[in-house]
Parts: C-alpha cells; sequence; structure tokens
C-alpha cells in the first residue's frame, strides 16, 4: 500500500499547499507526493509518449555555499558520475548508452539536476542509475584530483571566451557583495584550493531527503516512480522519517544591487563584447511577464529593436540581444553587442537609446503582439518535448512554488499591455546601468571615456 495519498490541486495553487495533489492538463496527469523524509516526487503522464525523462533536482546552488566551499555544488556535479558503491564510472556510461539513453547534469545559482532521457521501457533502469549517483557517491580521492584539473580548465575555456566572462563580469558587477553574484562553478583560485573533506561535507549536509525533488515526464506510473525513488533512497541507508516534511524554500528577501558602475576587461581579442543592464525582478515577481515582453521587443529576435538598429541598418554587429534572469531574491536586466572596437561608442549610444525610448514610450500594438506571439510560441514549441515536461516541473518546484497549466502561462503572456511594458521597463531601467565591456585596449579605452 502506497505511503503517499493523491488530492486535488486547482491549477496555479502553490506546490506548498498541499502534501500531494493530482491535476489533468492537456490530456497528461501531473501528480504530486511527499514521500517519508521529505522527498517530493512530481510526474507528468503522457501516454501518447514513447519516452520517459527524469531528473534529481537538489534544491541548493551556487548561491547557497558557504565561504569554505565555493565550488563545491558544481564540483559536485561532475563527480556524481564518478562512481558509487555499486556502479564504477563506466558502469554509468555503458548502462545509458546500451539503451540509447542520455544523462547529464547542471547546476544553477539555486539547485543542482541530474537528468536522464530514455524510453518509457527504461525508466526503472534511469531511476536506479540517477538515485544511486544521488545518493552514494564515493568522491574517490582519485577521481577528486582528476575532476579538479577538468573544472580547471572548464573554468579556463570560459576566461578564454569573451562573451561567456562579460556575462560572467556583469552579474558579479550588478549582484556584487550578494552569493547569487557569484560564479557558479567557482574560480580558478576556489577549485585549486577546495579540499576533498569540503566537497564531502557539502555533499553530507545537502544532499539530504528534505532537499531532493524528483521529476519525471513521459509515458509513466506516478506509483512506480515513487517505488523507485523509495527504494534508492533506503538503499543508501537514508533516513526516511515518515513525518519529515521538504526543506523551506530559499527566504525570497530583496537582492543586494551595487551601484551603477562601468568595468572594462581588457584582453588581446578582435571584438569589444559589451553589456549596459542593472537589476531586474524575481521569479515570484507578477511584473516577469511585462518584463520578458519587453525583452523580447528590445532584443528577442530579428524583428527586434537591438537586432533592426544595430545590426540591420547600421552594420555596427553581428550579434545584439537582451535577456533576463530571475531568482527569489531579484533578477537581472540586460542588453548585449559584440562589435569592432572602433564602433564601441556608436554602439554603447544606440543601446542606452533603445533602452530609454523603451522605458520612455509604449510600444504599437503590431510590435506587441508580434513580441507576445514569439514568447508564446516558443513556449508551446518548446514544451513538446519530455525532457522539457519534466523540467517544468522541477523548476515549479524549487524556483517559483506555482505550477502554472499551459493556459494560464499562455494568457499571463497574452494579457500584458502596452502600459504594463513601459511601466515594467521604467522601473527596472529609472536608475543608472552599468556597463561591462570585455575586448581589446582600444575598446576598453572608448568605453571609460564615453561621458
Amino acid at each position: 500500500m502506497p505511503t503517499w495519498s493523491v488530492v486535488p490541486l486547482v491549477s496555479g495553487t502553490s506546490t506548498d499547499t498541499a502534501a500531494s495533489f493530482s491535476l489533468s492538463q492537456d490530456g497528461a496527469l501531473i501528480r504530486r507526493s511527499i514521500l517519508p523524509g521529505g522527498i517530493r516526487v512530481l510526474t507528468e503522464d503522457i501516454p501518447a509518449t514513447r519516452s520517459a525523462a527524469i531528473g534529481a533536482w537538489v534544491a541548493v546552488g551556487s548561491r547557497d555555499e558557504a565561504e569554505e566551499h565555493a565550488g563545491s555544488t558544481h564540483f559536485l556535479e561532475h563527480l556524481l558520475f564518478k562512481g558509487t558503491s555499486r556502479r564504477s564510472a563506466y558502469d554509468i556510461a555503458a548502462a545509458f548508452d546500451a539503451v540509447g539513453g542520455e544523462a547529464n547534469a547542471a547546476t544553477a545559482k539555486n539547485y543542482t539536476c541530474y537528468y536522464a532521457r530514455v524510453l518509457d521501457a527504461d525508466l526503472p533502469l534511469a531511476s536506479a542509475i540517477i538515485m544511486d549517483m544521488v545518493t552514494s557517491s564515493v568522491l574517490d580521492p582519485g577521481e577528486f584530483e582528476t575532476e579538479r584539473a577538468v573544472i580547471l580548465e572548464e573554468l579556463s575555456m570560459a576566461l578564454d571566451d569573451p562573451s561567456d566572462l562579460v556575462h560572467e563580469r556583469f552579474t558579479e558587477t550588478v549582484l556584487a557583495g550578494h552569493p547569487l553574484g557569484r560564479p557558479i562553478g567557482g574560480t580558478p583560485e576556489t577549485i585549486a584550493a577546495l579540499s576533498r573533506d569540503a566537497v564531502a561535507e557539502h555533499y553530507r549536509t545537502t544532499y539530504v531527503p528534505g532537499e531532493l525533488v524528483i521529476t519525471a515526464a513521459g509515458n509513466i506510473n506516478h506509483d512506480d516512480v515513487c517505488e523507485a525513488v523509495l527504494a534508492g533512497a533506503r538503499a543508501a541507508g537514508w533516513a526516511l522519517d515518515a513525518a519529515a516534511v521538504p526543506a523551506e524554500r530559499h527566504d525570497a528577501t530583496s537582492a543586494v544591487y551595487a551601484p551603477a558602475t562601468t568595468l572594462a576587461i581588457a584582453r588581446p581579442i578582435e571584438q569589444a563584447h559589451v553589456i549596459l543592464g542593472g537589476r531586474g525582478v524575481a521569479n515570484g515577481d507578477p511584473r516577469r511577464f511585462a518584463l520578458a515582453v519587453a525583452s523580447t521587443i528590445l532584443g528577442g529576435g530579428m524583428s527586434s529593436r537591438l537586432f533592426q538598429e544595430i545590426r540591420e541598418k547600421r552594420g555596427l554587429a553581428y550579434s545584439t540581444y537582451s535577456f533576463t534572469s530571475g531568482y527569489a531574491e531579484g533578477g537581472l536586466f540586460g542588453a548585449y553587442a559584440a562589435s569592432a572596437p572602433a564602433k564601441v561608442g556608436a554602439v554603447v549610444e544606440l543601446l542606452r537609446a533603445e533602452v530609454a525610448k523603451l522605458a520612455g514610450e509604449p510600444a504599437d500594438d503590431e510590435e506587441l503582439g508580434r513580441a507576445i506571439g514569439q514568447i508564446c510560441g516558443s513556449f508551446v514549441l518548446g514544451s513538446e518535448d519530455t525532457g522539457a515536461r519534466m523540467s517544468r516541473l522541477g523548476l515549479a518546484e524549487i524556483v517559483t512554488g506555482r505550477l502554472l497549466s499551459f493556459e494560464e502561462t499562455l494568457e499571463r503572456y497574452r494579457s500584458v499591455t502596452a502600459a504594463d511594458v513601459q511601466a515594467v521597463a521604467s522601473d527596472i531601467l529609472a536608475a543608472d546601468l552599468s556597463l561591462v565591456l570585455v575586448g581589446p585596449q582600444q575598446a576598453c579605452d572608448a568605453l571609460l571615456a564615453l561621458p
């Protein structure tokens, strides 16, 4: 007899409001249960598919690391594929290869996810391996040193990529002094100094039942997934107190935003990569839908303002776009372009002008409709994949705490008005914005000479 139950949930209700729920949506059944130990399981049964995706989400990211553990979260992402007490690294890789499956992991500022996509018949295999990795990694000392070298190479690769580097430095600049501003993978200095004992301590204290969320989507059975998760936790010797509850979601206190600044980083490269931007909105802020539309109007495609003004009309850059990111505490908003050093002044002037225009006057109906249509179309097309459905459940549980139906999500975007876009842009862009550039010395000098 299952040790969990299912009760109805109204679409859009917080995932905290019930220990379990079921929701029928678009022909698929979504269920959520809290298992002994506080482990959460969310599934979406889509009978028409032949595939299944499963993810093990640990609700701990780089922003949650203690100072002495900096870089540990991403380090663990590497190490968990290197073997458990029951499977070697080769065993893990060969098992997925043998069934044509895909397995990978991702570390973010607020979570870590280990996931796999397989045929529906092979979901028990994927579940067993993923649970074994998450609960029973041996953190082999030899593998630890090998992965230290690999991660240092990964960080060096990112430092050599100016588009990666400018985004990293932009985040650090805007969120200076807040854990969200730290690099997800750590720095070469923190990784070189990190000990296996520190990573092992981080593993023991954060990879616990109350922080674990399992999500699965495809041609699956919710109860079978729950049984597989419990079997994996018990095999690892995890304490599964029936009265335990999930860990509380991160406190959504405001992020600390640093004063606007201009930062220029010299690199011996051909192009100058520049970002103009600053604070955004939190992932629970209802204005996030309007901000997404605003960002799409500004730099979300080939018909966007930045693309048309900077690339199409003037030929000043090949790549230009805008972006947003949100967390529990706050978010980021920025506009990016890469150009020849001699064109930096003109590019920055256009970035500033288009950002100011977005805040200063409403978009016309055609432009607004095009942006909303682009977002809604991309959202629906991106959802026609079991991996995307699995991720949607995990992000709803860990990041936003609310599971919106597809129709409700689309309606939130479709209800955005030109006044909403102007209001959120005016608020976000009212303060001075930071400028961050990575490029040759000529471009750095040009940026610092700008008024």
